[in-house]
């Protein structure tokens, strides 16, 4: 097992504002939502993590287990890092639901991540303290300025944006 990526949010990544701008505009959320959520899994298992449709951006692909189909479900999430584990926020674009994977990770706990040619297998826990949530949640926004925009989104909704710790399984 190889160590996902760091990825410090504080540090900004090769167009960061270009591509936060395009993917906060109607247009951009429209294409993360209806093709890159789509083309990226493909993408990046062909690429190992490699190369996404939102090229610079620092994305993992987290797959985890349906809690219903039992089926391995793989998607492209935006991701940093806090000290050696990875985080990644329920953002779902700040609609009124969570998306499916926040459900498959309550429900299993377990995923594998992928990002860069590195993958392996990860414990996730929903990260419950209202004060480490907030932390890392600003913490996220230096990495992407749009989750501003979606907890206000999900918050009018009545939705409360998870955020999620996942360390690396030890075997």
């Amino acid at each position: 097992m190889s160590q996902i990526p760091a990825v410090d949010p504080d540090r900004p990544f090769f167009l960061q504002n270009l591509l936060t701008s395009i993917a906060m505009s109607k247009p951009g959320r429209w294409f993360a939502i209806n093709v890159a959520a789509r083309v990226d899994p493909v993408l990046m298992k062909l690429t190992k993590g490699r190369i996404s449709t939102f090229f610079s951006a620092p994305v993992v692909l987290l797959t985890t287990t349906g809690r219903r189909s039992g089926q391995p479900r793989t998607v492209p999430v935006l991701y940093y890092t806090d000290g050696a584990d990875v985080i990644v926020i329920a953002s779902s674009f700040g609609r009124a639901k969570h998306p499916a994977w926040y459900h498959n990770l309550r429900a299993n706990g377990v995923a594998a991540l992928t990002a860069r040619g590195r993958s392996g297998p990860y414990v996730a826990t929903e990260v419950a303290d209202p004060d480490e949530r907030l932390r890392l949640y600003r913490r996220g926004e230096h990495l992407y300025r749009g989750w501003r925009d979606y907890e206000a989104m999900a918050g009018a909704a009545g939705r409360q944006i998870s955020v999620f710790r996942l360390a690396a399984a030890t075997t």
